[in-house]
């Protein structure tokens, strides 16, 4: 009878995964350079994962400080926005997260994931879009517990979530993070107006 996965072999396994791939992307990466950059086999790799698709969703599941992670902690942490002002600066904290050495670091790496996965869905295209659907379901919470309905909630959530997408792709390929800053504030400049709720 075959001996079963060590547990804690596999998450160290994971955890150098993820090293290996916030380093070198995805577009090169097969198993065998990656087997011998952890000092292991692509057969120790497929037994423990099965699929390099599968290795690299786990390894960027267990990543502790992304974003979505150390947002939902802000939110234990502080509380749901009960002001739109508050709502404003919870947001604007989100924002200056993504700014951060580690965060804007593994930027690269999503992208490359979100590409990917348009190109061929059946690869890491369930990653991306759990990425995607949990930041609109979180900020549709935050804004739902705001007092709006749950329509209105999920609209602005979509209008957030994928604005704040785009204007952390653009500056990957210009360089402009000082304008996505600006583009930012501008953007909830526009929509702070509406959080207020009337009778």
């Amino acid at each position: 009878m075959p001996r079963p996965p060590d547990p804690a072999k596999r998450r160290d396994l994971l955890e150098r995964v993820r090293e290996y791939v916030l380093r070198n992307g995805l577009a090169d990466l097969s198993l065998r350079p990656l087997a011998k950059a952890l000092d292991t086999s692509d057969r120790m790799l497929l037994y423990y994962f099965g699929t390099k698709e599968r290795m690299i969703a786990e390894a960027l599941d267990i990543y502790e400080r992304r974003p979505l992670l150390r947002t939902r902690e802000l939110l234990d942490a502080l509380g749901p926005p009960m002001t739109p002002a508050g709502l404003r600066r919870f947001l604007e904290e989100v924002w200056r997260q993504f700014s951060e050495p580690d965060v804007r670091a593994a930027l690269p790496l999503y992208l490359e994931i979100m590409s990917v996965g348009v190109l061929d869905p059946g690869r890491y295209g369930p990653l991306m879009r759990d990425i995607v659907t949990e930041w609109t379901q979180l900020l549709t919470t935050v804004l739902r517990d705001l007092g709006m309905t749950e329509d209105r909630a999920r609209t602005q959530a979509t209008l957030l979530a994928d604005a704040t997408l785009g204007l952390l792709i653009a500056p990957l390929a210009d360089g402009h993070w000082d304008r996505a800053h600006q583009a930012f504030r501008a953007l909830l400049d526009s929509l702070e107006p509406g959080w207020h709720i009337t009778a």
